[in-house]
This record gives C-alpha cells, sequence and structure tokens, in this order.
C-alpha cells in the first residue's frame, strides 16, 4: 500500500507542471457541460501545450473532441480571412486605407472609408435585418449597402458585420476572385493551413464539430451556423471560415515572425496597434481588437497592446508577440441547443495564459484606459504624467508657460510639475499675456506665482530670453504653450529664443508638444520673410501646418543652434485633425483668441488688424472686420462676388472698445466659415486687402498690413492694383521648398 502510495504521488509531481493553471480552467469548465469540449492550443517561446478535453459532439451520438476537430471559426473569418486579404491588396496597392469605400462599391454611401470598416468606427448598424425576409448573395450585399448608418464615422464604436460583409465584397470586386478562392490562394494554401476553408466538402464532416440545430431542426454542421453567411451562401466577410487550432497556430505564427512573406512586417504594425480616433474610448486595430469590451481572451495579465479577437461559437485567438505569445480557444459552446456561454471562460483562459510566460512590462502607449476615462488626444504634458515624469526625474527646471498649460483635465504644467516626485520645479518663465494669459500690453514686468510662491520670469519686459544667470541653478527649460498655428504668434518666437539662450548655457531643452488647432496638412502664406523679428522667428509661411516641438526640431537644425532638445510627443493627433475633433477643452491661447473659427481665420485677418479693426474689443475677436470709412453692404457684396471658398460675408455695423479704432461706429463684414477643410485663410486676407486698397485707396493703410506680412513685393503688388490670385500665386515655389524642409521634421501621421 505504501508503494502505490508513493507511486500515485510521483505521477502526480510528473503531471504537474507550468501549465496546470491552464489545465485546470478547461477541465473545470468542460466537465460542468459548458461547453461540452474544447481544443485548446498555447505557445509561448519554445514552450507549447495542446489540450483537448470533453466531447465534439454530444448528439446524435457522442464524439469525444480531437485535436484535428474542425470548427466553425465564426467571426474569427474577420481576422484570418477577410482582414489579411484587404491588406495584402493594399501592399499591391490595388486598395487605400482611407480610400471611401464608394471607390470600390460605387453604390455605396460616401464618407465611409476603409479604415472605418475595418475599426468598426462606420457608423453603420451591427448587422442586415432579417425581415423583410431575403436570401442570397447578392441581395446580402444590396441590404448591407443600402443599410442606414446611426452616426457619421469616427464619433463611436460599434461592432458590425456589415463592416466585414462589406470589405469581403471589396475583396471580390478588386482582386477578380471571390473571398474564399482569394484567401485560399494568398492565405492558407501558403501557410499550409490544410484544413481551412470556406464550404468544406462532406468527407470533412466526419471531423466538424456541430453547433446547433437551424431554424428548420437540422443540426448544424459543416454549414455555417451564422444567419446572415447561411443567406448568403457560407462565404462572407464576416463568417463562414471553418479551421482547426493547429491551422489557426499556423495563422498565428504570422505576428510573431514578422509576417512570414505573407505580409510585411509595416503592415503587421499598422493592424495591430491602434487604428481608432483619439476620441473614441475603445482601441481598435485594423480588425484585431485591443482593448474594448471584447477583450476578454486578454485576460487580466495580458498587457494592453496585445491583441486578438473571439467568435460567436466559443472560438478565440490572442496574441502577445512582445512575448511570443499565442493562445487559441476552440469550442464546441454552442453544441447541442445554443445555450452555453464561454464569456468568463474567454477572461479565465487568458489569465492562466499569462501566467504560463514571462510577460515583457510595456511603459508606453496604448495606456490602459479607466473606466471613468473620457478620452483625448494626449498633449505632450498628458504623455509626461503617465510615464509619471521620468523624463524630468532628478532634474531642477524652469518652465516656460502660461494658462494653457493644462492637461486633459485642465490640471495646471505648473501644478504637476511642481508636485511631480523627484522634479524640482525651481522658477516660472513668462511669454507675452503673462502667466496666465490675461494680460494685452507692451511690456510685462516680473512676479511671484500665487500658488507655489515660485518666480514668474517675464520673457515680454526686460528679456525676450532667460539670461545666463537665470539659467544658472536649473538643469533644464520645460516649453508648454499651445501655439495656434500661425507665424506671427509670438509664442513660437519666445521658443526659439529660449531654446538659443538654452543652448549658449548648455542646458536640456524639453517641448511638451501640442496639437496644432488649425491643422497640420494646409500651409499657406510666403515662407520666406524679409527681416526676422518677434512676429517672423523662422523662414516659416504664415500658416505653417506645424506643432510647436515640430519647428522646434526644424529651427534647432536650420540654425545650427546646438540645443540638447528633447520633446514629449502628442499621441492620438492626425495631421488633419482640427482642435475640436481633439476632444482636448479649449482655452484661449490669449485674450481675443476665443475660438476655433477665430483661430482658423487668424493667419488672414491677422494680417490687417492695424490696419482696420478685426474686432479686438468686440465679443468676436477675428471674426469681424471693419472701419468708419467702409460701406458694409458694398463690402459684403464685393467680398461674396469673389468666390472664396469656405467663408461668407454678411454685412454689419460695430463699435469696438479697443485697439484700432476704438469707440467709433464701423462697417463691415462678419465672415462665416462654411466649409472648413475648402478655407484658405491667407488667400481670404490678400483678398480683403486687394479689395479695400480698390475701394478705399486713400483711407485704407495697405503700408501697415506689411507688418505682419512681412514682404514688400507683395504689398507692391496689391497697391498696382494686381488680384489677389496672383498676389497669391507668387509664393508657390517657396511654398514647395518648405514642404520639403518641413517633411524631415514632422512627427505626426496623416490619418
Amino acid at each position: 500500500m505504501p508503494r502505490l502510495l508513493i507511486f500515485l504521488l510521483l505521477c502526480s509531481f510528473a503531471h504537474a507542471d507550468e501549465f496546470d493553471p491552464l489545465r485546470t480552467v478547461v477541465s473545470k469548465a468542460v466537465a460542468k457541460g459548458n461547453p461540452p469540449g474544447a481544443v485548446l492550443w498555447f505557445e509561448s517561446g519554445g514552450k507549447k501545450l495542446t489540450l483537448v478535453e470533453g466531447q465534439r459532439s454530444l448528439t446524435p451520438a457522442k464524439e469525444a473532441m480531437t485535436e484535428d476537430t474542425i470548427f466553425d471559426a465564426a467571426s474569427l473569418t474577420k481576422v484570418v480571412a477577410t482582414l489579411p486579404c484587404i491588406l495584402i491588396l493594399m501592399e499591391q496597392g490595388k486598395i487605400e486605407l482611407e480610400a471611401e469605400v464608394r471607390r470600390y462599391i460605387p453604390e455605396f454611401r460616401p464618407g465611409i472609408t476603409v479604415r472605418h470598416l475595418l475599426t468598426h468606427t462606420s457608423g453603420l448598424k451591427p448587422g442586415i435585418p432579417k425581415e423583410p425576409e431575403w436570401t442570397g448573395y447578392a441581395t446580402g450585399i444590396a441590404r448591407a449597402v443600402a443599410s442606414e448608418a446611426d452616426g457619421p464615422p469616427d464619433r463611436f464604436f460599434r461592432y458590425s458585420d456589415i463592416n466585414f460583409i462589406l470589405l469581403g465584397e471589396i475583396v471580390q470586386r478588386v482582386s477578380g476572385m471571390k473571398l474564399n478562392e482569394f484567401a485560399t490562394k494568398h492565405v492558407f494554401e501558403p501557410l499550409h493551413m490544410d484544413s481551412t476553408r470556406f464550404l468544406p466538402p462532406d468527407d470533412w464532416k466526419p471531423r466538424i464539430a456541430p453547433t446547433e440545430k437551424d431554424e428548420n431542426g437540422t443540426m448544424l454542421r459543416g454549414v455555417v451556423h451564422d444567419p446572415t453567411s447561411r443567406k448568403m451562401g457560407g462565404v462572407t466577410g464576416h463568417a463562414g471560415l471553418f479551421t482547426t487550432a493547429g491551422d489557426l497556430a499556423k495563422y498565428a505564427r504570422i505576428y510573431l515572425q514578422g509576417g512570414a512573406g505573407i505580409l510585411n512586417p509595416d503592415t503587421l504594425k499598422l493592424m495591430t496597434t491602434p487604428q481608432t480616433v483619439a476620441t473614441v474610448f475603445e482601441r481598435r486595430g485594423l480588425g484585431w481588437d485591443i482593448d474594448s469590451a471584447f477583450s476578454r481572451p486578454r485576460g487580466k495579465t495580458f498587457p494592453i497592446g496585445s491583441f486578438g479577437h473571439t467568435g460567436f461559437t466559443g472560438t478565440s485567438l490572442w496574441i502577445d508577440p512582445p512575448s511570443q505569445t499565442f493562445v487559441i480557444l476552440m469550442s464546441s459552446r454552442l453544441h447541442p441547443n445554443g445555450k452555453g456561454s464561454v464569456r468568463d471562460l474567454y477572461e479565465d483562459i487568458g489569465t492562466a495564459a499569462a501566467h504560463c510566460t514571462t510577460l515583457i512590462p510595456t511603459s508606453g502607449p496604448p495606456w490602459p484606459r479607466d473606466e471613468k476615462e473620457v478620452p483625448t488626444v494626449l498633449n505632450g504634458i498628458d504623455v509626461l504624467a503617465r510615464r509619471k515624469f521620468s523624463d524630468l526625474r532628478g532634474k531642477r527646471i524652469g518652465l516656460i508657460t502660461n494658462q494653457t498649460g493644462i492637461d486633459a483635465q485642465r490640471h495646471s504644467t505648473i501644478d504637476l510639475l511642481a508636485n511631480a516626485p523627484e522634479v524640482k520645479l525651481k522658477k516660472l518663465f513668462s511669454p507675452e499675456h503673462g502667466i496666465r494669459g490675461e494680460l494685452d500690453q507692451e511690456k510685462i514686468s516680473n512676479s511671484t506665482d500665487k500658488k507655489t510662491g515660485l518666480p514668474v520670469l517675464s520673457l515680454f519686459g526686460e528679456h525676450r530670453a532667460p539670461t545666463a544667470e537665470q539659467l544658472a541653478d536649473i538643469d533644464a527649460l520645460v516649453f508648454d504653450i499651445q501655439d495656434i498655428g500661425c507665424r506671427f504668434y509670438t509664442y513660437i518666437g519666445t521658443m526659439r529664443l529660449c531654446m538659443e539662450a538654452a543652448a549658449k548655457a548648455h542646458k536640456s531643452f524639453y517641448v511638451l508638444d501640442r496639437v496644432n488647432p488649425i491643422g497640420g496638412l494646409a500651409i499657406e502664406g510666403p515662407a520666406v520673410v524679409d527681416a526676422e523679428k518677434p512676429t517672423a522667428t523662422h523662414a516659416i509661411p504664415l500658416r505653417h501646418g506645424m506643432t510647436a516641438g515640430e519647428l522646434a526640431a526644424m529651427m534647432n537644425a536650420e540654425r545650427g543652434m546646438g540645443c540638447d532638445l528633447k520633446i514629449i510627443p502628442v499621441e492620438g493627433w492626425q495631421r488633419q485633425m482640427l482642435f475640436d475633433q481633439t476632444g482636448l477643452p479649449w482655452i484661449n491661447p490669449s485674450p481675443n483668441m476665443r475660438s476655433l473659427n477665430a483661430a482658423l481665420l487668424y493667419p488672414g485677418i491677422g494680417l490687417l488688424e492695424f490696419s482696420i479693426s478685426v474686432g479686438r474689443g468686440t465679443d468676436t475677436p477675428f471674426e469681424v472686420l471693419g472701419a468708419p470709412y467702409i460701406d458694409d453692404l458694398r463690402l459684403a457684396h464685393e467680398l461674396n462676388k469673389l468666390g472664396l471658398p469656405g467663408i461668407q460675408f454678411t454685412p454689419i455695423r460695430f463699435t469696438p472698445t479697443a485697439s484700432v479704432f476704438k469707440g467709433e461706429a464701423c462697417g463691415g463684414v462678419r465672415m462665416a466659415v462654411t466649409y472648413r477643410a475648402a478655407l484658405h485663410p491667407v488667400e481670404a486676407g490678400i483678398a480683403f486687402a486687394c479689395t479695400l486698397q480698390r475701394l478705399y485707396p486713400k483711407e485704407f493703410k495697405l503700408d501697415l498690413v506689411n507688418t505682419l506680412l512681412n514682404r514688400d513685393k507683395s504689398v507692391k503688388l496689391i497697391r498696382a492694383g494686381e488680384s489677389y490670385k496672383k498676389v497669391v500665386a507668387t509664393w508657390e515655389e517657396e511654398a514647395l521648398a518648405f514642404e520639403a524642409r518641413r517633411k524631415g521634421f514632422l512627427r505626426y501621421p496623416t490619418e
């Protein structure tokens, strides 16, 4: 008896290993009959576990589960078949990610792109309605095309089969091959996935796990479970694929092997990193789930940044490339009556799998979201805070900021750095308008910050840059101010002078980067200046389309500063995004910059602010302009006749309480931005100047336009009566040269 006990114990110890947590989780679930049977496939580095449990079939007869059991993959079809087909065609140059779907399906609605379908941010409904009764592939596509959206794209995440039904149709129309044929040729055959296909043949049936009975009482075995796919013939972009755990393992390995010749490494990175806009709470890659309510297979331990997908029939795949890990579950959860659930099992398996491998800690994006977090673009200060201020740890800091130095929750950068662990905030430097952005005066004096007691040293008074004495007791300068994307806004001039001071004093210079509120695509205006001055600190166009960090890198390189420049980047911003698409709170960058519309108009309207009233001293600065001598009806008529894109003019009369023509009744126009993407504010500003010069040559002070335009030749053309189009055309070559200059300094993507 003792010998038998010892033998049993030895057997027990021999069986116990690092995979026991996984074995236990699956065995317990199958023992309870939920699911009746399962195949688990786990690989991590050189370790592998294949676990087969329970029954493949219970009715009409019991059949034991086997490792080579074929399962209805359900929605794994989306990422195992449709997704790689789309991306292969994209690599071939036949599909563009940001192209509208109607390029490939002309009868489809405008505005929805291929990316919107892949990320489930199209706004389309979850599926094709069952009623009225319908059948057939062509009818299904017609209904998908006609499906009404519940909102514009990029506003919310909604998992939708229609998205992938349309993607499957795109594969067919672009390649000229049916989805199943293209996937077999370009994915399944190269990977030797010999037990993977749509429409499995009859001789596969003995190996196929049945699901449940259809509406006619027939047990589905080898026939797709998804009702929509079944109506459409079993080959659709969202469902219909049959496969084994072993074949899925072959597919999963391409994500650990740099594409394995199926996809390029850059494509893999694109598809498995967040592609949803920053203002959508859920994070989705192209096809893959990263962080959403569907992320149950990640469990409680796999890091954000791993990715996967599930299928309605009880299938799941989760992949963590840094640890070279994937875990596959194939189950018979719907058999025999459709009532089983593996939602909790997904999470339990993910958690157990993570415990069976050595995870590689990550500290970068994507960051885990708090349940109550409101998703926004992250400015540099938000990124710095999520890094726990590690970039500045142990350093004595001088902070250049004002009221725009806030995080997404409006916490002041001053307060954040003052309270940051192991960061020593020593002094503050304030630009034009002061540390709180409330002053509109020629010079600003030094002061003391009431909350922190720190000295506030003015950079808009006796000095325009920190002195060597002021920098002596610090290790680095940190710049955190919201620019608005216009050359003559003085904050970027302050940044340049501070960078030069830091370089001379051998101090590091950190830019906490911020979005360009008027976008990072369009550039306008002369890119060469007649003379450098605070409103023309570097040879860039009036509308430059760059962030402060990008400009800092450009100036550092082109001016040979030798500054030890560090840029804490923005995360989630794309160059086409305007400020109101970031989710961030607006705070007036200066007393008269009170709205995004004003900022959009400013690069052009601002050119006139020394010549006429541009609304300073009204409720809407830079959205109205006028002068006492102007006939408002005539001016509005003349400007509207020009047909300037994206802008409309209404005649008004107003009396500014500040600046030019203070206290005088003015005739003028109110400017409405009607189409932001078409608006060319600098072109509009020159058109205003040309029109005012033509209508009021004696009263209009044209020479003062050159204060900010900084191009004497252009002013001479306006005086000579040339059209605004000819004036603008003279800048085309230097604009092209600037595009080439800035290309190497751009940090953020276009969609």
